[in-house]
C-alpha cells in the first residue's frame, strides 16, 4: 500500500553508566577530600598574608638559625657528658668489684684462722682431759663430748620429706596429734630419731655432717630445721657410730623407731636405714661453757 506515512525510527537512549565505586561514596569522599576544608582555608590565608612557609625576614632567619645551633649544642654537650661519665662509672664499678674481692679474701682468711684456732682448742681440751682424767676415761669423755673425731662401725639413717610435701596443713597441729599432715620432716621428728639412737647405744651422732654434743639443740625456725643454729635441708642423713647391727635392730624396735615407721606409713615420710662397716664423724666446734657462781658479796656474783 502506498501513501501511508512510516513512523520515525525510535532512538534508544544508551543506559547511564554508574561509577564502579558508587556504593562506596563515603570512602570516595574521604579519599577525594583527605585534607579538611578548614585546614586548606587556614593554609590559603597564611599564604595570602605571607606568614606561612619559611621565614622571610632576616631576623626570622637568624632566629631559626640560632634555635638550630642551640639544639645542636645541647645534643653535643649531652653526648660529651655521657662520654666523660662512662669511664667514671666503669671505674666505680671496678672499684666495687675489687672491694668485694678484698672482703671475700679477708673473710676466707678469717675463716681459716677460726678453723686453726678451733683445732688448737680441741687439742688443748684433749690434752687437759688426758692429764686430769687419764687414759680410757679421758678418751670416753672426749668421745661423748664431741671434742674429737671418731670412726668405726655404725648405721646410716636417711629421713626425707614426702614426695608431695606441702608448706603447711589444715589438720591438727603436731603439738596435739603427734604427727604431721604436711609430709614434711619437723624438728620433733629429728629429736625423737636422735634420742632413739642414743638410747639404742649410739656413741656419736651427726646430722648432715653436724656433730651432736650434750649441748646440741634441734629446733625449728619456720619450715627449716636448725642444729646448733645451723639450718639443714632435706634429706637429713644421720650417721651414728656404734655396734652397727645391734644398734640398727634396737632402734627399729624402739618406740622412736616405730614412730618413724608410722610417719612413713601414714604421711609418706621417706626413710631408709643401713648398717655401715665404717662411719667417720668430725669433731664438733668448740663450745664455751659458762657456769653460774654463788654470790660472795652483796651486788656481786
Amino acid at each position: 500500500m502506498c501513501g501511508m506515512p512510516q513512523p520515525p525510527p525510535v532512538r534508544s537512549t544508551p543506559p547511564r553508566l554508574s561509577r564502579p565505586d558508587a556504593s562506596m561514596s563515603l570512602l570516595t569522599n574521604v579519599m577525594d577530600h583527605s585534607l579538611d576544608d578548614g585546614y586548606a582555608e587556614a593554609a590559603a590565608r597564611k599564604k595570602a598574608e605571607g606568614t606561612g612557609g619559611m621565614p622571610k625576614t632576616v631576623r626570622a632567619k637568624l632566629g631559626l638559625a640560632a634555635g638550630l645551633v642551640l639544639a645542636a649544642l645541647v645534643v653535643t654537650v649531652g653526648a660529651a657528658n655521657a662520654r666523660i661519665a662512662a669511664p667514671v662509672v666503669a671505674k666505680e664499678r671496678q672499684e666495687l668489684i675489687d672491694r668485694i674481692e678484698r672482703e671475700t679474701a679477708a673473710a676466707d682468711k678469717l675463716e681459716s684462722s677460726v678453723d686453726t684456732l678451733r683445732a688448737d682448742v680441741s687439742a688443748r681440751q684433749r690434752e687437759a682431759l688426758n692429764k686430769n682424767g687419764g687414759g680410757e676415761q679421758a678418751d670416753l669423755v672426749s668421745l661423748l663430748s664431741g671434742a674429737t673425731d671418731v670412726h668405726g662401725p655404725g648405721v646410716k639413717l636417711v629421713v626425707n620429706d614426702a614426695k608431695d610435701a606441702t608448706a603447711g596443713g589444715e589438720g591438727d597441729p603436731r603439738g596435739t596429734s603427734g604427727f604431721s599432715d604436711t609430709g614434711r620432716v619437723r624438728d620433733r621428728d629429728m629429736q625423737r630419731v636422735v634420742n632413739g639412737l642414743w638410747e639404742s647405744g649410739a656413741e656419736a651422732i651427726a646430722i648432715n655432717g653436724q656433730r651432736l654434743t650434750a649441748l646440741s639443740a634441734i629446733r625449728a625456725a619456720g619450715d627449716a630445721i636448725l642444729v646448733d643454729n645451723k639450718p639443714l635441708v632435706p634429706p637429713y642423713t644421720v650417721l651414728a657410730v656404734g655396734d652397727g647391727k645391734r644398734l640398727g635392730t634396737r632402734f627399729q624396735n624402739s618406740a622412736d623407731g616405730l614412730y618413724l615407721h608410722a610417719l612413713q606409713e601414714n604421711f609418706g615420710i621417706r626413710t631408709s636405714i643401713s648398717v655401715e662397716d665404717e662411719v667417720g664423724l668430725s669433731a664438733a666446734p668448740s663450745v664455751i661453757v659458762r657456769t653460774a657462781q654463788p654470790s660472795t658479796e652483796k651486788g656481786t656474783s
